[in-house]
C-alpha cells in the first residue's frame, strides 16, 4: 500500500491465524515479519501498536475489548459481533480507550468508493434539493466458497447492513424507526452454493429517519445475482443512482434544468480533483473493487497519526447494530413499527 498511498510508515509485524502453517504461509506470501496462533500474547507485546481485526465475528468481542484495554488502536471488519450485547461491551471499551488516545474503527469500506463519496457530496450540498426517499436492494447468491468455514450472521449481518450504512452515509440522517418482515430459506438456490443456507435469505425493511426521510430495504441471497448493489436517493430537486456492477459511476436526474435535460444521465467518477480520488490516477482512469479497502486502511492510519476520530467508529458499528436489530425484532414479534432509541453520543467519538 505504502507504494502507491501517502501513509505513515509502519511495520507489517506479527499475523495470527487459527492454523500454525497456514499462518506461517501467508505471513511469508504477505510480507509479515512472524506469524502466530496465539492473539492473546501478540496484544501484549509493546512493539505492537494497531490490531487489524478480521476474526469469525463469535471472536471480535473478546479480541476488540481486550486490545483496546492493552492501549492498541482497532480497525475491526464487518460483521462486528453475534449479539448486540457484544457490540455494546465494545462500544464501551472503545469510548474508554478514546480518553487515554487510543483510535479504533470499524470496517464499512463502501462509503470510500470515489462515486458514493460524490454522490454524499453532491446531497449536502443540495445538489437534489432536500432527500424526501432513499431505496436500496442487495442481492447476492448465497456463500458457495466451500474454502470458507465461518459461520454467518445471516442476511441482516451480512448483506442487508452495507445498505443500511450507506443510507446513513450519504443522506447524514440518522435511523429512527423500523419494519422489517425475514424469510426463511427457499428452495431452489443456484447449484454450485456448497453449503446450506439456514437463516433468513430474504428480508424487506421500511426505515423512518430525521430529516423527515423515509427509506425502505430489500435484500436476498436467493435472487440469482452474484454481488448486485444499489441505491437510489430521491430529493426534491432531483435523484441520484449509484449501482455497484457500475462502480465508477453515478446517474443524476436534475428537476431544476429545462424538461428536455431532466432525463437521467451518467457521471463517471475518475477524476484527480474527486475527494476521494486524490491519492490515485490517473486522471481518467477507473479504479477497482480493492481501492476502498485500500483507503480504508490509509484513512485509519492517517487518523491514528494525526490523533483524529476515524469513521466509521465503534459508535457507528452500534447504531447500525440497532437498527438490525430492530428490524429482526419486527419481522419476529410482527409488529408495525419498532423505534430505535440510541445511547447518548461520546462528544468526540469513540
Amino acid at each position: 500500500m505504502a507504494n502507491f498511498l501517502d501513509v505513515p510508515v509502519f511495520d507489517q509485524q506479527v499475523l495470527v491465524g487459527r492454523d500454525s502453517s497456514q499462518a506461517a504461509e501467508d505471513a511469508t506470501n504477505y510480507g509479515w515479519a512472524e506469524s502466530t496462533t496465539d492473539w492473546r500474547s501478540v496484544i501484549a507485546r509493546e512493539d505492537i501498536d494497531l490490531v487489524d481485526l478480521c476474526a469469525p465475528e463469535g471472536m471480535n468481542a473478546e479480541i476488540a475489548t481486550a486490545a483496546l484495554e492493552a492501549g492498541k488502536h482497532v480497525l475491526m471488519a464487518n460483521p462486528f459481533s453475534d449479539t448486540l450485547a457484544e457490540m455494546e461491551l465494545m462500544t464501551a471499551a472503545a469510548v474508554n480507550a478514546h480518553t487515554r488516545g487510543v483510535r479504533s474503527m470499524t470496517g464499512f469500506n463502501y462509503g470510500r468508493h470515489p462515486a458514493l463519496t460524490l454522490a454524499r457530496e453532491m446531497i449536502a450540498e443540495g445538489r437534489i434539493g432536500a432527500v424526501r426517499h432513499i431505496r436500496a436492494a442487495y442481492r447476492r447468491d448465497p456463500i458457495h466458497d466451500e474454502r470458507d468455514p465461518r459461520p454467518r450472521y445471516g442476511i441482516l449481518g451480512d448483506i442487508i447492513c452495507h445498505a443500511i450504512d450507506q443510507i446513513h452515509y450519504v443522506s447524514g440522517e440518522r435511523i429512527m424507526e423500523a419494519t422489517g418482515m425475514l424469510r426463511a430459506p427457499t428452495e431452489g438456490h443456484p447449484a454450485h452454493c456448497v453449503r446450506e443456507v439456514t437463516d433468513a435469505d430474504t428480508v424487506w425493511a421500511t426505515l423512518g429517519m430525521s430529516g423527515k426521510v423515509s427509506a425502505s430495504i430489500e435484500a436476498s441471497t436467493a435472487a440469482g445475482q452474484r454481488n448486485n448493489f444499489c441505491i437510489e436517493i430521491f430529493g426534491t430537486a432531483g435523484s441520484l443512482t449509484f449501482d455497484l456492477e457500475n462502480l465508477c459511476g453515478l446517474v443524476l436526474s436534475d428537476a431544476t434544468t429545462t424538461v428536455p435535460n431532466q432525463s437521467f444521465h451518467r457521471i463517471l467518477v475518475s477524476e484527480t480533483d474527486d475527494s476521494s480520488m486524490d491519492v490515485w490516477g490517473p486522471q481518467g482512469h477507473i479504479i477497482g473493487w480493492e481501492y476502498a479497502f485500500t483507503r480504508q486502511i490509509r484513512d485509519f492510519l492517517l487518523a491514528v497519526r494525526a490523533g483524529a476520530d476515524p469513521r466509521p467508529s465503534f459508535e457507528d458499528g452500534l447504531q447500525l447494530r440497532l437498527v438490525l436489530a430492530a428490524i429482526d425484532a419486527s419481522a419476529s414479534n410482527r409488529s408495525n413499527i419498532i423505534p430505535i432509541h440510541f445511547p447518548s453520543q461520546h462528544p468526540e467519538g469513540a
